[in-house]
């Protein structure tokens, strides 16, 4: 992925941190309050990287849209660089000549319901959303589009390395409070959480805590944005008895891009003894795995833009290009 693209991230992240409630949304191409024309001019950075030299010559490739007809697309903030890629490729552009914006997880799937959107890319719908669409009488169409997987991460300094699947479950019901019941230093855990109804907090409810109540974090532990935590996590001066948690291409990917210096002091942790890394989700031996999913109304009929769409992202093409910017294939 490009360099100074990634820095483009690590501005908005950290603008609208600063901004509070002025912008709800996260776009890679431009800075802020969503400035136009702010696109990163650094190179030529194409996807299908796999694929022969003459594909990264913008207009060989076949191009199935025009900016005019594209349909219209939203998601959460690890995704981006997944929407850019698709629409790059089917567009058959660079990826600095397409313009991706996100309103995130929750307000995604709100936009889908409403039909503001065709198709979102997201993280598994939680209760809430499933009820929203309920009541909107809309059914949800849940395709996974690529791999994944959900990651707990610790301070660099802190010498556990891997904790087994219940250990997590115990920490965040509060039955472990130590690092030193699990083979630690004699520190209390400081286990951060997300807000209800981001993607990560689904995520832990979903495919960790499976109906165990996690227990009630400080508010001060409750945090709103996954860069936060990464950053809490990372301080040497107070991060070393911390645990939080992220989707694998955030924490990996998109962050050591967006802040190598930070993203170097924290460690993914093993799960039962095993690693994330794209091998083990690959081949399915990391316990912890989900996906990215493409979203739809159940109701779009067959031929419509939304199904056309969803289709080239589940083909070689669309695969491809999910691969070239790191995500792991299905």
């Amino acid at each position: 992925m490009n360099k100074n693209v990634g820095i483009l991230i690590a501005g908005i992240i950290v603008i609208a941190l600063i901004c509070g409630g002025v912008y709800y949304g996260v776009t890679r191409n431009n800075i802020g309050i969503l400035s136009d024309g702010q696109k990163s001019k650094s190179g030529e950075m194409v996807v299908n990287s796999n694929d022969t030299e003459e594909d990264f010559v913008i207009g060989e490739r076949e191009a199935f849209y025009t900016d005019d007809d594209y349909p219209v697309v939203d998601g959460s903030t690890a995704t981006i660089p997944l929407a850019e890629a698709f629409e790059a490729e089917f567009k058959a552009k660079s990826v600095n000549d397409v313009n991706i914006k996100h309103s995130t997880t929750h307000p995604a799937y709100e936009r889908l319901i409403s039909g503001e959107v065709d198709l979102i890319l997201v993280t598994y719908p939680s209760e809430e959303e499933f009820k929203m669409a309920e009541k909107a009488g809309v059914e949800l169409e849940i395709t996974p589009v690529v791999n994944e997987a959900f990651v707990f991460y610790n301070n660099i300094l802190n010498p556990v390395k891997s904790l087994t699947f219940e250990q997590i479950q115990k920490i965040y019901t509060g039955e472990i409070t130590n690092w030193k019941e699990v083979g630690g230093e004699d520190l209390p855990i400081k286990a951060y959480q997300r807000e209800p109804n981001s993607g990560s907090q689904t995520g832990i409810l979903k495919l960790v805590m499976k109906g165990l109540k996690m227990m009630d974090a400080p508010v001060e532990d409750i945090i709103g944005e996954m860069f936060s935590i990464i950053s809490l996590v990372s301080d040497y001066d107070n991060g070393k008895n911390a645990i939080g948690y992220s989707y694998y291409y955030y924490a990996t990917t998109m962050y050591d891009i967006m802040d190598k210096e930070i993203a170097d002091r924290i460690h993914l942790l093993g799960v039962n003894g095993i690693e994330p890394n794209n091998q083990t989700i690959k081949d399915g031996s990391y316990p912890i795995r989900t996906n990215y999913y493409i979203v739809i109304n159940a109701a779009e009929p067959e031929g419509s833009p939304a199904r056309v769409l969803k289709d080239r992202m589940l083909g070689e093409r669309g695969q491809k290009a999910a691969e070239a910017v790191g995500y792991v294939g299905m």
